[in-house]
């Protein structure tokens, strides 16, 4: 009877450990110093088509990506470099933020942060995907969010529930990462001293 309890007992928490491990987040590595900047076309607030190709012709790229218009943390650091745009753009930068957001939640971001930047909406998670930043979010956390009010489906659409990291990346005019910021705790995040200290 004993050597039966604890033979189940063994069974139970390994079962417990395997329906854990399909729950845990995998995030995904993120973009290095060095590597080619993947090209991408997408609107932004305003309808207009940014390219990163032609955005380079002008001088060095800094790409932010957000989660969301709900992530206290995203807006906290747009808002910081929307004080500073002058700066970045003063040392010859096109500041650019990629989102996997809906484009009504957009509207809500730049209400929240007065972003003057253009805001990419990332249908399909295309830039999310090539700049190896977007991760899908686990069932644990998607109940967890709903009980703050937040639904992923409601707020990205049709990419449902998946994010990125926030990383940040500088861009050269070669085409090529020269600064990269990429961290799974999305509460740290480059600063703008960060960014024009690199560029």
């Amino acid at each position: 009877m004993i050597k039966s309890f604890v033979a189940f007992s063994v069974f139970l928490s390994l079962i417990s450990s395997f329906l854990f491990a399909q729950t845990e987040t995998v995030y995904p590595e993120g973009l290095k110093v060095g590597d080619t900047a993947p090209a991408f076309t997408a609107k932004d607030q305003d309808g207009k088509k940014i390219t990163l190709k032609e955005a380079l012709m002008k001088g060095p790229v800094v790409i932010l990506f957000y989660r969301g218009q709900w992530c206290p943390h995203c807006s906290k650091q747009l808002s910081h470099f929307s004080d500073s745009l002058q700066a970045i753009t003063g040392k010859g930068a096109t500041l650019l933020a990629v989102t996997p957001e809906t484009s009504e939640n957009i509207r809500k971001t730049i209400g929240k942060t007065k972003a003057s930047f253009p805001i990419l909406e990332d249908e399909g998670m295309v830039i999310l995907k090539s700049y190896k930043v977007n991760f899908a979010v686990d069932e644990k956390t998607i109940t967890r969010y709903k009980g703050y009010g937040i639904d992923f489906d409601l707020a990205n659409g049709t990419n449902g529930a998946n994010l990125p990291v926030p990383a940040t990346y500088i861009i050269g005019t070669d085409g090529k990462i020269r600064y990269a910021f990429f961290n799974t705790d999305y509460r740290k995040r480059a600063s703008v001293k960060d960014i024009l200290d690199n560029l």
